[in-house]
């Protein structure tokens, strides 16, 4: 099972690199960044609370539009990415930009014997969980990197909608399990880009699927303290061609609105220290 593992790795992070420059392109909150805006959604700002003059550790920040957004809004800011092109692209936009942040190029699991210290805030956001392995490790590994008191955030797609498939415009069929398989789904078709619909990727997917349980049940057994898990009925891509823009880069299924889950957000903290640190 390990060289499978490996084997998906390697696939991923290949992956990731093939797309990396088209969503440097293609993203809009590039050009929101470039205008001076923060690619950041009111949920978080407000479920995360203030940020100035503290640390934030950035998992998973592909491009790094998100990392960038948190530096503008005065933290001092980290973001570690497993691809080689993800994190160039993200430091051609930092210094376009004129931010200040650090980026490095990591696998999440190996992110202890390469990076130091300590941070008020862990984050990672769209798009993060189907890519690891083992979510048990990356919950120790996010308990490590944060200061007592310290908080974690996820923003995720809810692994709920991973179940279906549109098979008919308007209509979800279910095909697919809820729960976690020990190996990953192979995904290798000509569906496009999820951010460019002109462009198909030549490299190959292999994806986890992780229950709400095995989210939550991971960060609890790493000793984080569940603070709040929140669900909606929108999401930050137009996952079903039946999805309608519901409003500014969010997508809804109008024909399911108020009745199905498709983001889940949740914040936990390393017990500790001083107590909160923002409000």
């Amino acid at each position: 099972m390990q060289n499978t593992f490996e084997q998906a790795e390697r696939s991923n992070r290949g992956l990731w690199d093939e797309i990396a420059p088209v969503h440097a392109r293609a993203y809009p909150e590039v050009d929101i960044l470039r205008e001076g805006g923060i690619a950041l959604d009111e949920i978080e700002l407000q479920e995360i609370g203030e940020v100035q003059g503290k640390t934030l550790l950035h998992l998973q920040c592909h491009i790094g539009t998100d990392t960038l957004s948190w530096a503008r809004q005065g933290a001092t800011v980290t973001g570690i990415d497993f691809s080689r092109e993800s994190i160039a692209q993200a430091q051609e936009l930092q210094q376009e930009l004129g931010l200040e942040a650090t980026f490095l190029q990591a696998n999440v699991y190996d992110l202890r014997a390469v990076l130091s210290g300590r941070f008020d805030i862990v984050y990672t956001s769209r798009g993060v969980l189907c890519w690891l392995r083992d979510l048990d490790e990356w919950a120790r590994i996010i308990a490590h990197f944060l200061k007592p008191g310290g908080i974690f955030y996820l923003m995720e797609s809810h692994p709920f909608l991973n179940m279906f498939e549109e098979t008919k415009p308007g209509e979800l069929e279910l095909l697919y399990p809820y729960f976690h398989q020990e190996e990953p789904t192979r995904w290798d078709d000509d569906s496009p880009d999820y951010a460019d619909a002109s462009y198909v990727s030549q490299t190959p997917s292999y994806e986890w699927e992780w229950s709400i349980g095995d989210i939550l049940n991971a960060l609890l057994k790493a000793g984080l303290r569940l603070e709040s898990f929140n669900e909606y009925d929108r999401l930050f891509f137009k996952y079903f061609t039946s999805m309608e823009s519901c409003m500014d880069r969010w997508y809804h299924l109008p024909q399911h609105a108020g009745q199905l889950p498709l983001l889940f957000t949740l914040r936990a903290r390393r017990p500790g220290g001083d107590g909160p640190i923002s409000g």
